[in-house]
């Protein structure tokens, strides 16, 4: 019988609390599970969300899929460690943890490797 991996979410709330106060233009850091529900971390306060709940939960929920869908190239072309979209105004990333995945949006003008490279360091990765 396989055992599923799972991830200490106070571990990851910790580790989302010091990304966001390290890193300046983080505007959220969360960890969701594979049905999009945030299940540690979340919004820097007073920062610029740009949308509503609803879209909010949309988005949460896309990256949850898109993660998942891309395990089944694992064998072939290796785990993924990270993957990144840049917007007109933010940029998404996402990190694969077991099921879950950690989502950090920042301003859009960040350095997308550099900024991954830090936030893996985080990750002990």
């Amino acid at each position: 019988m396989m055992c599923a991996l799972t991830v200490s979410k106070e571990e990851y709330h910790m580790k989302c609390t010091k990304i966001l106060k390290e890193e300046s233009s983080v505007r959220f850091a969360g960890l969701i599970n594979d049905t999009g529900k945030i299940v540690a971390g979340g919004y820097k306060q007073k920062v610029e969300i740009y949308l509503n709940d609803v879209q909010k939960k949309e988005i949460f929920c896309e990256v949850a899929a898109r993660v998942n869908k891309r395990k089944r190239y694992n064998s072939n072309l290796g785990h993924v460690r990270y993957s990144a979209s840049r917007r007109e105004n933010v940029v998404i990333m996402s990190f694969p943890v077991y099921d879950d995945a950690l989502l950090i949006i920042t301003d859009h003008w960040i350095n997308i490797d550099r900024m991954a490279y830090k936030i893996m360091g985080i990750l002990d990765r």
